[in-house]
């Protein structure tokens, strides 16, 4: 897959073109994507995914701005894994956003982009204000001879897909209902740094995530994987203080199975399984030895058989 900063390259005009911001890369998004690479397919144009770069609500109303289900490293992958051919992750800037509906259309999606079909759903706006409308999409597009396929949206069971709804689920915890709606387990990156090495100490090592740019589940222990240098391994995850040992900061630790490498200054994906329990104080060191065996058991059953990267 090609990536631009810009609408330049000629490989990314005269194809099929789906815009959008693509955080998680959902379900949602996914039927999009299919339907941009089949019409791609059956007219021998490129399939294109035009995104910004930051969000433009960082810029717009930075206070509001929603936590990130994907970095662009990550939304890239799954773009590409999805059969984009070009991706433009565009620099959002008030240049951009200033651009009136009828602008946006003209300028970028008839002018720059060459655009001869969109693929987009029911709750597609553009143009400052968002003021363009699918119902108006499909005008302008009818009128300059542009395909136009507006998808209805994608429900799981009574579920609506989409990014609030994930990032919701995993505010509160729900990994499982995060990972049906994402249509697989949700993941983040972070870079390994020197803790207290308290779980080392008792038999179960940690490695300690900083610089996380995504959303965190809420306070817990979940069951997961984790991939570093050497692939993948379960992992039993800390998210939240150590109560234990009188620390109210909140920490990310992840316990790599069967690991016994150095980790430090790595950066390392982890998926998140399953919810195991709440995060709690224990009486002493051996009652909580004892639950983190319960826990690495279950999370040893939960993730075996996953690990095939």
């Amino acid at each position: 897959m090609k990536v631009l900063s810009g609408f330049e390259d000629p490989a990314c005009r005269g194809g099929f073109v789906a815009i959008g911001n693509f955080d998680g890369v959902h379900l949602g998004h996914r039927a999009m994507l299919a339907q941009l690479r089949k019409r791609a397919n059956a007219a021998g144009a490129p399939a294109v995914v035009l995104t910004f770069e930051p969000h433009p609500i960082a810029i717009l109303r930075p206070a509001q701005a929603p936590a990130l289900l994907t970095t662009l490293e990550r939304k890239l992958e799954l773009l590409e894994a999805a059969g984009v051919d070009c991706t433009i992750a565009y620099p959002t800037d008030r240049a951009l956003l200033d651009l009136s509906a009828r602008a946006f259309f003209d300028d970028i999606i008839a002018g720059r982009l060459a655009t001869r079909g969109l693929v987009e759903g029911t709750n597609f706006q553009f143009g400052k204000g968002r003021a363009g409308t699918v119902d108006l999409l499909r005008d302008w597009c009818r009128t300059a001879g542009i395909a136009c396929d507006i998808l209805p949206p994608v429900s799981v069971g009574n579920r609506l897909v989409s990014s609030s709804e994930i990032r919701g689920a995993i505010a509160r915890g729900d990994v499982a209902e995060a990972a049906l709606l994402l249509g697989a387990p949700y993941r983040i990156s972070g870079t390994v740094v020197r803790g207290e090495s308290r779980g080392a100490s008792i038999g179960f090592p940690t490695a300690n995530l900083d610089r996380v740019a995504t959303l965190l589940p809420a306070h817990g222990v979940y069951a997961g994987r984790a991939r570093c240098d050497d692939g993948w391994f379960a992992a039993a995850i800390n998210l939240g203080p150590n109560p234990t040992f009188g620390e109210a900061a909140r920490k990310f630790e992840a316990h790599l199975l069967d690991y016994a490498g150095n980790l430090y200054g790595q950066r390392v994906e982890v998926e998140f399984v399953a919810w195991l329990r709440n995060t709690q104080a224990f009486a002493g060191v051996e009652h909580l030895i004892e639950q983190l065996k319960k826990d690495v058991a279950r999370t040893r059953a939960l993730v075996n058989g996953a690990l095939d990267g």
